[in-house]
């Protein structure tokens, strides 16, 4: 494997460790990060950094009061002749949040940075630096990719325990030393509140590290913000997000499970005093693009949006969709035309020129949902579905026909090198969709691979449809429903591409970081 080791990585990680070690995990309910108060701006809730590319990235703090964001990055671990990057000032409008754009830098590098907060009245009243690292994206084939991907982060009730360490899965991660990772959405649960306990079916007891906009499902913007707040009190996930970038999508928690646009909340549903779910879905994406460091969304974005395409060098491209702000209402999806689908017609005309147009060896489409599991809403009591799937395996209806047109594209267009990466289902998986086996046989054999939750209730195996030919070459999964992560199934899922040969492997792996599965996939190639 040609990928390049950086062996002063872990050292860099000092000074954001020893930020971080004021905040340790809060046990009572309310509690927050215990900030050193001296009268300089403090970043306790550590740093982040976002959708880096070969010569720029997005760099994130929150601060603990107003103060103007000061980035100094170096070229080694010293700081000598620091490069200084003006940031915006951070105040109440943000909840104290704000990125800095770095550009200019070069490829194929380990960056250091620091994150200086200043009084906005006496500049030279600067809190404690934070620091971090990142790679920059290298254009030499030679040099590989590896990233990482999961999704689903305290969902279930299931929150920061402090008697299992937090969310250790973010150290397994970290020991891998990926360029980036892939956040496949749910990255909070809105909608679940999380309680001081919870009952063990062993009759033991979870503890959760509580606080108040947990405390009931988000509706306000402040809940909202302090959803996200809220997985940052773990050291855990704050020294991998100082040491790994991030590329980070949203699905249905991020506002409410299974929501879709146009949606009403039903009278019945006594949990929310809100009932438009677009309002509440324009305070969570307000608060998402706080909290995450998403070039799309920055404030002067042209569009908004978190659909998006990753040039990764050579060797990757990564296509990340959103399956959520533009999709038809749930319904029974047996539907015999539907032009607007789960991606919106905007959406895939941009997913089929950006695939047309990519010369990367591989395309990896980022799918914060499944293609052939079916995922039922059984919200309300509706015989409704919620991803692509229906469980009719005949052929495509309903959202079927969206993914029907797509498929059929890069088989026509003869677009090599194409892998689906999902999280979603609380299990891990790897599917392989083969026109021999499929109702729908215009298409090109492709590779779909499911990774999570990171840190939420894990689930029984969902069912596949037959559709597009899946067969389940491989799963982990409980037989029962919401198993804690006390009892295990916590997965991620890991992508190297060697930069000799261009294989692309898949390895899905269990929260220790053990390997459950790998694959080697072959460059150049329509189907596999």
């Amino acid at each position: 494997m040609s990928h390049r080791p950086f062996p002063g990585r872990r050292s860099v990680l000092r000074g954001s460790l020893a930020a971080s070690a004021a905040l340790t995990l809060p046990v009572g309910p309310g509690a927050a990060p215990a900030f050193a108060r001296s009268g300089r701006p403090g970043a306790g809730w550590g740093v982040q950094t976002g959708d880096v590319s070969a010569d720029s990235g997005l760099v994130w703090v929150r601060a603990d009061r107003p103060a103007r964001m000061i980035v100094e990055t170096s070229a080694t671990e010293s700081f000598r002749n620091p490069r200084r990057w003006h940031g915006p000032l951070l105040g109440a409008g943000t909840d104290f949040t704000g990125t800095t754009r770095l550009h200019g830098l070069p490829s194929g590098e380990q960056i250091h940075y620091r994150v200086l907060l200043a009084d906005p009245d006496d500049p030279r009243r600067t809190g404690e630096p934070v620091t971090g690292t990142f790679r920059t994206v290298s254009r030499r084939r030679r040099d590989g990719v590896r990233f990482l991907w999961s999704g689903d982060l305290a969902g279930q009730g299931w929150g920061i325990n402090p008697d299992l360490g937090g969310y250790r899965i973010y150290d397994a991660m970290a020991g891998l030393d990926p360029d980036f990772f892939l956040c496949s959405g749910d990255s909070i649960y809105a909608d679940g509140p999380i309680s001081a306990t919870q009952a063990l079916p062993d009759g033991g007891t979870w503890r959760n590290v509580t606080t108040e906009e947990k405390a009931k499902v988000a509706e306000t913007l402040a809940e909202y913000r302090g959803n996200f707040r809220y997985n940052l009190l773990d050291a855990n996930l704050r020294r991998f997000n100082a040491q790994v970038p991030s590329v980070v999508q949203w699905d249905d928690h991020e506002v409410r499970n299974n929501w879709y646009p146009g949606e009403v909340i039903a009278t019945t549903d006594a949990r929310y005093t809100e009932k438009s779910v677009d309002v509440l879905a324009a305070r969570a994406r307000r608060a998402f693009s706080e909290y995450f460091p998403v070039p799309t969304l920055r404030p002067g974005a042209r569009d908004g949006r978190v659909y998006r395409v990753l040039r990764r060098g050579p060797l990757l491209d990564l296509f990340v969709l959103d399956m959520r702000t533009y999709r038809n209402a749930n319904s029974p999806d047996d539907q015999t035309t539907d032009p607007e689908g789960i991606l919106g017609r905007e959406q895939l005309e941009w997913l089929k020129r950006e695939l047309a147009r990519s010369r990367a060896v591989w395309k990896v489409i980022a799918a914060d949902m499944p293609i052939g599991l079916v995922v039922p809403d059984a919200t309300e009591g509706r015989p409704n579905f919620e991803a692509v799937a229906q469980g009719d395996p005949g052929a495509p209806l309903g959202r079927e026909l969206q993914i029907a047109e797509l498929l059929r594209f890069v088989k026509h267009r003869r677009i090599t090198g194409t892998v689906w990466l999902t999280a979603d289902v609380h299990h891990t998986s790897a599917q392989h969709y083969q026109p021999s086996r499929a109702a729908f046989t215009d298409f090109e054999p492709f590779w779909e691979f499911v990774s999570g939750p990171l840190n939420a209730g894990a689930f029984p195996a969902s069912p596949l449809d037959g559709t597009f030919g899946p067969e389940r070459v491989f799963v982990k999964a409980p037989t029962a429903s919401n198993v804690s992560p006390a009892g295990g199934y916590q997965f991620f899922g890991e992508v190297d591409i060697d930069g000799d040969s261009g294989e692309l492997t898949v390895r899905l792996r269990e929260q220790d970081g053990g390997v459950l599965f790998s694959r080697t996939l072959q460059p150049g190639r329509v189907g596999q």
